[in-house]
């Protein structure tokens, strides 16, 4: 068989196996919810025929014993609701079996880890997000395949302006989800309106891209902030949200520190770069005030003041230091990309701090020697001119600083 026959061959078997793939996959997270999981797979079902989706034959639709399609799909588009049991105790499994779900067992418990489980094991174009506690519509699976269909790669539902009452706590309303929400979208430039909802929909060839890693409820943010890290293209539908059937699994205050801190040490920038500068220059400001001997608020300023400039300043140092190394890794061993810091490595080199770090250094001793000068001036008097000694302290330090940083940072960039 020549080449170009085997291409044409393989081509069409990788068509034909796209045209017998479910259109759309339905996941949905389980976890103790036999209250609920009929309903929630009956409605994700009714909504998928109103599309004209038949079941893929995996699933026995509402506990029939064939699938709409006698004919094996050929010729029709299919579907799957996947329901992943969380490592449930009561009846959920065999409820979602019966109801016509293919029913995943995860055993190891976690939000994020059921959803990655259950995105391992759809098999559709388009993918449905959704929770087992009645608070999402599954009737809106259609306006979100639309959107897909148009050109998103991931589409958002935004709850926030369409909330029954008592679906929501008002902690979570007001000040939870606002607050993580704009954090979000200050750190990583997403423009969405809810961050959490947790109905989302998602073109599977875009799950490499993504690469999700997170087991638990920060799964919710890491798919959004991936999702802006890959530039893909993001679309919001507007949904109601239901009060919550049966008990929550929700932890206010644990869950929403998990968000808060996948956002912090996935955006080194505002969590070290930024806080670090602003500390640097403040204690560098204060110290060159009190050095200076300028007046400030109608008064003069004193050693103590000169020693919170100092502090400021070597501690500033520092942490842009560990800024610049999380950056640096970051993008050799997770891939990760920032401009400035893609700018700065392709100009800078390890010798470039090293010079920096021996000029402080330099300039700290240079201060140490005029003390030592001026000493010895004055017959080996009283040794007292403290702010002298402090400011050439602190640039010693800022030199050590910035020179051991760099050959941490030449280190991690060996991967380079």
């Amino acid at each position: 068989m020549s080449t170009e026959t085997h291409e044409q061959a393989r081509s069409a078997g990788s068509a034909q196996e796209e045209d017998s793939a479910p259109l759309v996959s339905v996941v949905i997270p389980c976890l103790n919810e036999e209250q609920n999981i009929e309903r929630c797979v009956g409605a994700a079902w009714a909504a998928l025929e109103r599309m004209g989706l038949a079941s893929d034959g995996a699933c026995n639709r509402a506990g029939h014993g064939e699938t709409p399609d006698a004919g094996g799909g050929r010729g029709r588009r299919t579907a799957e609701v996947i329901v992943v049991d969380n490592g449930s105790e009561d009846d959920s499994a065999r409820l979602a079996r019966e109801a016509g779900a293919r029913v995943v067992a995860e055993p190891r418990r976690g939000y994020g880890r059921a959803y990655l489980t259950g995105f391992a094991e759809a098999r559709g174009r388009y993918i449905v997000m959704a929770d087992a506690d009645l608070t999402y519509d599954f009737g809106d699976i259609p306006r979100f395949i639309a959107q897909l269909d148009e050109g998103a790669e991931l589409v958002m539902g935004d709850r926030m302006d369409d909330i029954q009452p008592g679906a929501m706590p008002w902690l979570h309303r007001y000040i939870g989800n606002p607050i993580l929400t704009g954090i979000l979208n200050l750190f990583f430039k997403t423009g969405v309106s809810d961050a959490h909802c947790g109905m989302r929909a998602l073109r599977s060839d875009v799950l490499p891209r993504l690469d999700l890693r997170a087991t638990g409820m920060e799964f919710a943010s890491e798919m959004v902030v991936r999702a802006s890290k890959e530039r893909l293209r993001i679309a919001e539908v507007p949904i109601t949200y239901h009060p919550r059937g049966g008990e929550s699994k929700l932890s206010s205050f644990r869950d929403g520190w998990r968000h808060l801190r996948y956002l912090l040490v996935h955006s080194p920038t505002h969590l070290f770069i930024l806080p670090g500068l602003l500390l640097a220059i403040l204690g560098a400001l204060i110290m060159g005030v009190v050095g200076g001997g300028l007046d400030v608020f109608g008064r003069a300023w004193g050693i103590h003041a000169l020693i919170g400039g100092a502090l400021l300043t070597i501690v500033g140092i520092q942490v842009l230091a560990l800024g610049l190394c999380a950056h640096a890794y970051g993008t050799y061993f997770m891939g990760e990309r920032e401009q400035w810091f893609d700018w700065a490595r392709s100009r800078l080199r390890l010798e470039h701090g090293l010079m920096l770090g021996s000029l402080f250094i330099l300039a700290g001793l240079a201060l140490g020697g005029l003390m030592l000068a001026t000493w010895i001036s004055h017959g080996f008097g009283s040794l007292s001119d403290e702010r002298i000694a402090l400011v050439g302290a602190t640039l010693l330090i800022v030199g050590i600083q910035i020179i051991f940083s760099s050959f941490l940072l030449s280190i991690i960039g060996l991967r380079r």
